[in-house]
């Protein structure tokens, strides 16, 4: 019998360990989100327009890195159910505001609720500072990606 060469490991890499938790995370999600009337996709654009209030539709459209015309979409079927509203900008005409809703604030407090219960059994082996430390970790990356993605937006928008 050969044994196999002894081979150097590469570090850690989390990627993985990310996706696996995230389908994890995703399929518990739905699961929640479906009586509420609610996609994961919404949830993630109504909660970009909580933190960091109104935005154009292009710029939204780069933050939440998808193309103008799913976005559009995406905005047609959450303005449809009254969560958000698009206006004109004052400052060009040409351009769409979209701001959340008061409609929309509560549904996603309800649906951040729902969801608490379900992080709590995906990270149930964690206790609070490490939650509190995986969360820090990973608001710290989201941030440095969507910085990279307000550089790269044509127009800055003034939530970045």
């Amino acid at each position: 019998m050969t044994s196999l060469p002894v081979v150097n490991q590469p570090p850690h890499r989390c990627g993985a360990l990310l996706d696996h938790l995230a389908r994890r995370l995703r399929l518990r999600s739905e699961s929640v989100l479906t009586p509420l009337g609610l996609r994961p996709r919404h949830l993630i654009a109504l909660t970009v327009l909580r933190d960091h209030g109104g935005s154009s539709q292009q710029d939204l459209a780069k933050i939440l890195e998808i193309d103008g015309t799913n976005v559009v979409g995406l905005l047609n079927e959450l303005e449809a159910e009254n969560l958000i509203e698009r206006r004109r900008s004052p400052a060009d005409r040409r351009r769409h505001i979209v701001e959340l809703t008061d409609v929309g604030a509560k549904l996603l407090a309800r649906a951040e609720f729902a969801l608490a219960a379900v992080e709590d059994e995906v990270f149930r082996d964690l206790d609070e500072d490490q939650r509190e430390t995986l969360y820090t970790l990973l608001q710290q990356v989201t941030n440095t990606t969507n910085a990279e993605a307000c550089t790269a937006a044509v127009v800055t928008p003034p939530s970045c």
